[in-house]
């Protein structure tokens, strides 16, 4: 879902260990984690195999430092829809879930790059499989207050409803089965509308008719 420029202008501009970063991300994300070797890289940063091990002490420790990028990037479109709809959580809801809807199409050609890891690193204790489990925590504890201030009568159902949407729906973009972002995106508030209906009071804020 990143949308840096790509090759080959930008590798030149980047300091070295940005570039390695930026070759391991290309690499990993068409290739795989375990295809890719260490002087694949090298070659893709235009570098040597010894500057990769200067920055990195592992290549594990180069696959941690590129998934909490990825990680990052995520957590900063969380910042955002707060940021674009303060005091409104069901449009930051919204909000999110366009993020990871407008990312499909990129989806369907690479994979999603979690699920893709964590299918490639089966040890729990892998330092980069703890960088994954960290972030999803940190997003399921950021869209349940999401949902418990849109009025939901039960903020951690109705987030495990919307996590469980849309990681499904990177994984079904990959074999062709999700078509049209709108009715996604439809699923969605349709989920956040029953939930709060269901509230005493009919509590929460609503979506404006068409949002």
């Amino acid at each position: 879902m990143t949308t840096t420029v790509r090759r080959p202008g930008r590798v030149a501009k980047l300091p070295p260990r940005e570039r390695i970063l930026d070759a391991a991300e290309e690499l990993f994300q068409s290739e795989g984690i375990r295809r890719v070797s260490v002087q694949a890289i090298a070659d893709r940063a235009e570098t040597t195999k010894m500057a990769v091990y200067r920055h990195f002490a592992t290549k594990d420790a180069l696959v941690e430092e590129w998934l909490r990028i990825v990680a990052a990037d995520y957590q900063a479109a969380f910042d955002r829809v707060e940021a674009d709809h303060p005091g409104r959580p069901k449009d930051q809801i919204m909000g999110l879930a366009r993020f990871i809807a407008e990312g499909l199409p990129a989806i369907s050609h690479r994979g999603c790059p979690f699920i893709n890891s964590l299918a490639e690193l089966p040890d729990r204790a892998h330092p980069a499989r703890r960088v994954i489990e960290e972030h999803k925590a940190r997003q399921t504890r950021r869209l349940t207050a999401m949902c418990a201030d849109a009025g939901v009568p039960d903020p951690a159902q109705t987030a495990a409803q919307i996590t469980f949407l849309l990681e499904g729906a990177q994984v079904s973009t990959q074999n062709g089965s999700i078509d049209r972002v709108d009715r996604l995106l439809s699923i969605v508030e349709g989920i956040v509308e029953a939930h709060a209906a269901s509230a005493p009071g009919h509590g929460g804020r609503d979506l404006p008719k068409g949002q």
